[in-house]
């Protein structure tokens, strides 16, 4: 039998366990956000792999009696995220946290440490939104909020924050650069500038 090795994503493991061995000990909560097909769960499965934890926004509210029954307009359980915020702000705020990556494109709204950023110019998230099945009204409405800045209408702009277009960059390179990010103490901060696809012509 032939097994077949990844061995971008082994080199990517390894030197994450390496990077990280002596900045995890400190505790931190990070929020991986993004409009929905910009590359969350995907990205989210091999920080799994690389030693960091890995938590969801649907499994925390599920959790905290947070999510709704499923929405068969909208085919997803909606997350009661203010009661969520509030019964994980009393949880967290009792001592020093774990190092974790919480996924969810409402990750944003939690009360982390930090951000990480995915984002994807408006034809390619168009053309995986419609590979997903998502409907049209739908589709136009992630494509016009990925196009308006996502996540950085919301974001809390004193918490660092590291951005990476995921249009063309493969998972396992996205994935190396926020392990550099988090081995780093979170340097910099922020990007010098936003990705802006209006200004980029990407209209």
């Amino acid at each position: 039998m032939r097994i077949k090795v990844n061995v971008t994503l082994y080199h990517v493991v390894f030197m994450a366990s390496n990077a990280l061995a002596g900045f995890m000990e400190q505790g931190f909560r990070l929020g991986l956000t993004g409009t929905p097909g910009t590359g969350k769960t995907t990205v989210a499965e091999k920080l799994g792999g690389s030693g960091i934890a890995v938590d969801s926004v649907v499994s925390l509210a599920e959790k905290h009696g947070c999510l709704g029954e499923l929405d068969p307009n909208d085919d997803a359980r909606p997350v009661d995220i203010e009661s969520l915020f509030s019964k994980l702000s009393e949880e967290w705020g009792s001592g020093p946290g774990p190092q974790v990556v919480i996924e969810g494109h409402l990750s944003h709204l939690l009360p982390v440490d930090g951000f990480v950023l995915l984002r994807c110019s408006p034809d390619e998230l168009r053309k995986r939104l419609v590979e997903r099945g998502y409907s049209e009204e739908k589709t136009i409405a992630n494509v016009e909020w990925e196009l308006l800045g996502g996540a950085w209408n919301e974001i809390n702009p004193n918490l660092p924050i590291i951005e990476f277009d995921t249009s063309k960059k493969p998972p396992d390179a996205v994935v190396g650069g926020i392990v550099d990010w988090i081995s780093d103490g979170f340097k910099p901060e922020s990007p010098s500038s936003a990705i802006d696809w209006i200004e980029r012509g990407l209209v």
